[in-house]
């Protein structure tokens, strides 16, 4: 049996699963800023408990590679390779945005478009377009929105459901009576389910190179405060 540990930290969701077989076998989450340096490690540890598989019986290390939150996809790496190197086994990378569009697609009964989006704060976010089968229609980018819909011709063409932490911001644009507006945000559990097919691929990652996709460089702004004056 293929049993994978995955772990989701891209946003304010710390999230781990455990799937045997591409099966779901345990998942647990917090959805709270800030938690993951001190929790993501916890929740692993009380997953396996409470499941009753141990590291030795993992096959592999799944986690949600980006884009996303700077710091939390470094802890989320940076656990995922301690744990692979440890026990030897495969590390796996799996898009966040992909991972995100699994979410909705058992609950679609036709035709119909996917659109992940993550805040990049401002007007500004992470996106993709996926039609039903999962399938990228238009490649994972930084999307700034103004005051009008740039799907549109989707939305003319049949439903299109959005979800992620983005779409709040953006409901007045995304307004639309084929706009399925969705409160999902990125889970392990999918990250579990696309990461089985990674493994039966051998699709996997080099444990010393491999980074997220952060998307964007990190940048640090220095506080224009005068120090003298405080």
């Amino acid at each position: 049996m293929v049993h994978i540990l995955s772990i989701e930290s891209t946003t304010s969701v710390c999230s781990v699963a455990l799937h045997v077989d591409g099966q779901l076998l345990g998942l647990m989450e917090l959805h709270q800023d800030n938690v993951h340096s001190q929790q993501l490690m916890l929740l692993v540890e009380q997953l396996m408990d409470r499941t009753g598989i141990k590291t030795t019986d993992l096959s592999a290390i799944a986690v949600s590679s980006g884009p996303g939150s700077y710091t939390g996809l470094r802890i989320g790496l940076s656990i995922a390779k301690g744990m692979a190197f440890a026990m030897d086994i495969p590390l796996i990378g799996v898009d966040t945005l992909s991972a995100m569009a699994k979410r909705v697609q058992p609950f679609l009964l036709g035709e119909a478009r996917i659109i992940p989006m993550l805040d990049a704060r401002r007007m500004e976010v992470y996106t993709a377009v996926y039609d039903q089968n999962l399938q990228e229609l238009e490649a994972l980018a930084p999307k700034i929105f103004e005051n009008e819909n740039p799907y549109s011709a989707y939305l003319n063409e049949g439903p299109v459901f959005f979800l992620g932490d983005g779409v709040k911001k953006l409901r007045h644009i995304l307004a639309h009576s084929q706009a399925k507006l969705l409160d999902l945000m990125p889970s392990a559990e999918t990250v579990g389910h696309l990461a089985f097919k990674k493994f039966q691929g051998g699709i996997f990652e080099d444990i010393a190179y491999f980074e997220p996709n952060y998307l964007k460089d990190f940048r640090v702004i220095s506080s224009k405060k005068n120090m003298l004056l405080s």
